[in-house]
């Protein structure tokens, strides 16, 4: 039986399901991000009233902290965190790539999110703390300096040995700094150490992991990850050679402005099959979603709805000021909330808005109370998790181009 299958088209946007071991997952779908086995604020319960139907773990976090090793003894990750949906993991070669040259050019994702940085702008340059080579990378925990390798073949068998439902192929990760030969370089890396995550993958397939609690995890889908920047040759190389070798497409590397990002989906799901499922890596505001899912894009995810709220940028619609220059959000730190008595987003039923102001939020943003995190992020991720579903639905009305210009213009 076909794992995925689309049920509804509205030009080259879709909607589609994916069966996976944990249960089905409507398309397009966001899913947000529980890097060290938790979204941030939020426990399963909340994320299940919510409506979110996967989320997605981190290997190289959950490797270091708490250790695979734990995890399995408590059979997978769905029973240690109690999720009993669907999970992706990714494959780690983004975070080792931040301890690389994105740590040397102060623009590292992986201890700017550690310590609590928003923008990459407040965060300093550092010693590298990884080695690439053939055989994977070689790096320095940004916890305790300790020493670890990561190979694809290591990278899958994490991926399994953790239970996921959807996993991803190891990869080296572009930098904006690379030159175009750097960066095929780097693709050629990328593609052979996905052939090796594949094989790995293939003599893992059919065989159950038998955790000690008794568990089997059944073959999760395997994605391989587009790259080659802004460069189209390199990206329709890449996609050829994803396609010819995966049931799965994902895209990541360096994707630059909105534009480039868009036109790169065009060049990879032109060179891509319809049929097969599509993620889009590390991205999930508003204005990309709109995009990414008119280009035939299924799947999203990305840290912005809970590492906005925890700064203070909270979402809302259009009909209540929304907008591309807003980013679709208010800062909430500003004064003009002080006594504000209405919701975040006036219309929105998540549990927040229905039950506290800007005015209260704002008090406990301020405040530094705790209780801000998770009211701040229960809205957030409802607002992105509702928009996907309403997106869902016009496309099955085949009003999807009606609802794009209402949110971002043509």
């Amino acid at each position: 039986m076909k794992k995925f299958k689309i049920l509804a088209k509205d030009g080259k946007a879709r909607v589609g399901q994916l069966e996976t071991p944990h249960g089905v997952i409507e398309t397009p779908n966001f899913n947000p991000v529980g890097t060290q086995g938790s979204v941030k604020a939020l426990g399963p319960r909340e994320l299940k009233e919510i409506g979110v139907q996967i989320i997605l773990g981190n290997t190289y976090h959950l490797m270091l902290r708490p250790g695979i090793d734990l995890i399995k003894k408590f059979g997978g990750l769905h029973k240690f965190i109690n999720w009993d949906k669907p999970i992706m993991t990714d494959s780690g070669g983004f975070q080792v790539f931040s301890l690389g040259i994105a740590l040397e050019h102060g623009n590292s994702k992986v201890l700017r999110e550690d310590e609590g940085e928003l923008e990459a702008d407040n965060f300093k340059k550092r010693p590298r703390l990884n080695k690439i080579t053939e055989d994977g990378v070689i790096f320095q925990s940004h916890l305790d300096g300790s020493r670890h390798v990561l190979t694809p073949e290591k990278s899958i068998q994490i991926q399994r040995d953790l239970g996921a439902d959807l996993i991803v192929a190891f990869d080296d990760h572009e930098s904006a700094k690379h030159t175009k030969a750097e960066m095929e370089k780097s693709l050629e890396l990328t593609e052979k150490w996905g052939l090796r995550s594949l094989k790995e993958y293939k003599e893992r397939k059919g065989v159950n992991v038998n955790h000690p609690e008794g568990v089997n995890v059944a073959t999760p889908l395997l994605y391989g990850v587009v790259h080659g920047g802004t460069h189209k040759d390199l990206r329709i190389r890449s996609a050829q050679f994803t396609d010819e070798n995966f049931e799965a497409i994902a895209i990541g590397g360096i994707y630059g402005d909105h534009q480039q990002l868009c036109q790169i989906i065009e060049w990879v799901n032109q060179a891509t099959s319809e049929e097969k499922p599509r993620h889009l890596l590390g991205i999930g505001e508003v204005q990309d979603l709109f995009n990414g899912i008119e280009r035939g894009m299924d799947f999203f995810d990305c840290v912005a709805p809970t590492r906005r709220a925890r700064f203070g940028s909270l979402y809302i619609s259009p009909k209540n000021g929304g907008s591309r220059k807003n980013s679709f959000t208010i800062n909430i730190r500003q004064s003009g909330y002080i006594s504000d008595k209405k919701p975040i987003d006036p219309g929105c039923l998540c549990y927040t808005c229905q039950n506290f102001s800007r005015a209260y939020l704002r008090h406990l943003y301020i405040a530094g109370e705790i209780l801000y995190h998770q009211l701040a992020t229960y809205h957030n991720i409802y607002f992105i998790t509702k928009l996907v579903g309403n997106i869902r639905q016009a496309i099955k009305n085949g009003e999807f181009k009606r609802m794009k210009n209402e949110y971002i213009g043509r």
